[in-house]
């Protein structure tokens, strides 16, 4: 048995907090990890860890390992899967099964479990039960879980249920996103339960389908590794659901009831969790008024109601209780004007360590840089800007121009670094190093780089 956790989404929905170079699995919404987090501690209850892998893309492989490597340091690298283009989930299960047939000599027998990596699960007992009896029952079929439905959501696909046999249901239909009036119905039938987007099945049922159903795909599978994953790029984006599970009749569902929430948007995370206990917030003659902020700045509100906040640092988004479908709207704008918010969330992580915007104005740009023991960023060098640096705390090994002389800055010791100067920054101690760096000059983005050597590969 395996488990691969599916990790290259954007949700967009969670703007301003989820953004591309952070998207929404990566988040400590609920609790002290993060959503993927939690999805691995659940499958790690379940199964050991060199049966868990990841699919994800470039720019999140470093935040899906580290996360993974923050709560199980050995964690081996090669379970988490780099696709050379993201192309929805068909694709991406393609990727990963391919990876498991030739990199680690899988079965064709063997029964794999795909899953989200966004997802909250309450009652984790009822969860691992109905995976047992998912793995155990579903034979050759496609299975998939679906979630019996505790109100008439609007936000999610259904699932129609047809003839029960044994421990689960064909499934009749797969549903879009319905109307509230077809919602209502739905809920009300019993006959119907939320498309939750987690599928489990075996290798080669997986082969048959797709020869049937997605032939693209099929007939790339036939290609040795190299090859496989040299024509990748060129399959079509399409999802699992488009692509096999809502043409095949081999479809099963296990229906399921523990606590699940997608948190597809801040009016669901409102609903299963209430207020962020960490956001400061003074409420005045308001009711059901959801804040969720950062923990740093104060958010006032007098005489609102049903009414989400939402802290983003750079951004603030506010909107009516019941509207949250609507922000997908704001990010197409942001999308068309090419802003800067729909990028970068102030807060970027590197496999090295991380760094936090404290300040971004025409001109200059302050960060708060944190290196981790043993870390060093890539040997580079800036065309547009110039920077200072001054050591907050621990040991930094500084390359400034002369990369065969590095010096050692202790803490409240300084250096700068011209445009156009190879440097590099490295933490040879057994703490974090802090720096507070101040970029100057007349572009600041992130891409303007040139790196020369790099520890994770990115030169």
């Amino acid at each position: 048995m395996y488990s691969v956790i599916l990790c290259g989404g954007s949700g967009t929905r969670l703007w301003p907090l989820s953004r591309k170079n952070y998207p929404k699995q990566f988040l400590k919404l609920v609790g002290e990890h993060s959503l993927l987090q939690e999805t691995y501690v659940r499958m790690r209850a379940f199964l050991p860890s060199g049966q868990i892998l990841f699919v994800t893309n470039q720019d999140n492989y470093f935040n899906v390992l580290n996360q993974i490597r923050d709560i199980e340091p050995d964690f081996d690298q090669s379970q988490v899967i780099q696709e050379p283009k993201s192309l929805n989930t068909a694709p991406a299960m393609a990727y990963a099964i391919k990876y498991l047939l030739t990199q680690k000599h899988a079965a064709p027998d063997e029964k794999i479990l795909f899953l989200p990596a966004d997802h909250y699960i309450k009652d984790i007992d009822a969860y691992a039960a109905l995976l047992r009896t998912a793995f155990d029952s579903v034979g050759e079929h496609i299975g998939t879980i679906g979630i019996r439905p505790t109100r008439p959501e609007t936000g999610y696909g259904y699932i129609r249920k047809g003839e029960k046999q044994g421990a689960y249901f064909q499934v009749a239909e797969f549903c879009e996103k319905p109307d509230r009036a077809a919602a209502e119905r739905y809920v009300d039938s019993g006959e119907y339960v939320w498309n939750a987007g987690m599928y489990l099945f075996s290798i080669a049922a997986f082969a048959r389908e797709a020869a049937v159903h997605a032939p693209e795909i099929a007939a790339l599978m036939q290609e040795e590794w190299e090859a496989f994953s040299e024509k990748f790029p060129a399959l079509s984006a399409v999802s699992f659901d488009y692509a096999v599970s809502e043409k095949s009749d081999r479809m099963v569902v296990f229906e399921g009831d523990f606590g699940w929430n997608d948190i597809g948007s801040f009016d669901s995370l409102a609903d299963a969790f209430g207020s962020d206990p960490a956001a400061r917030q003074i409420g005045i003659d308001s009711k059901n008024v959801f804040v969720y902020g950062g923990g740093e700045r104060l958010i006032a509100t007098i005489g609102m109601e049903d009414i989400v906040v939402v802290d983003g640092g750079d951004s603030l988004l506010i909107h009516k209780r019941g509207r949250a479908e609507e922000v997908k709207q704001v990010v197409e704008i942001l999308k068309e004007q090419q802003a800067k918010e729909i990028e970068y969330n102030l807060v970027g992580y590197r496999p090295w360590g991380k760094y936090e915007v404290l300040m971004d104005r025409p001109g200059y740009k302050v960060k708060r840089i944190k290196v981790y023991p043993g870390a060093k960023l890539s040997l580079q060098a800036h065309n547009k800007r110039s920077e200072h640096w001054v050591v907050v705390s621990g040991m930094a090994r500084i390359v400034n121009g002369d990369k065969d002389n590095p010096v050692f800055l202790k803490e409240n010791e300084s250096t700068f670094v011209p445009a156009n100067t190879v440097h590099r920054i490295e933490n040879p101690g057994k703490i974090n190093l802090e720096i507070i760096e101040v970029q100057t000059g007349s572009y600041l983005g992130e891409d303007d780089i040139i790196r020369y050597d790099d520890e994770y590969k990115r030169a």
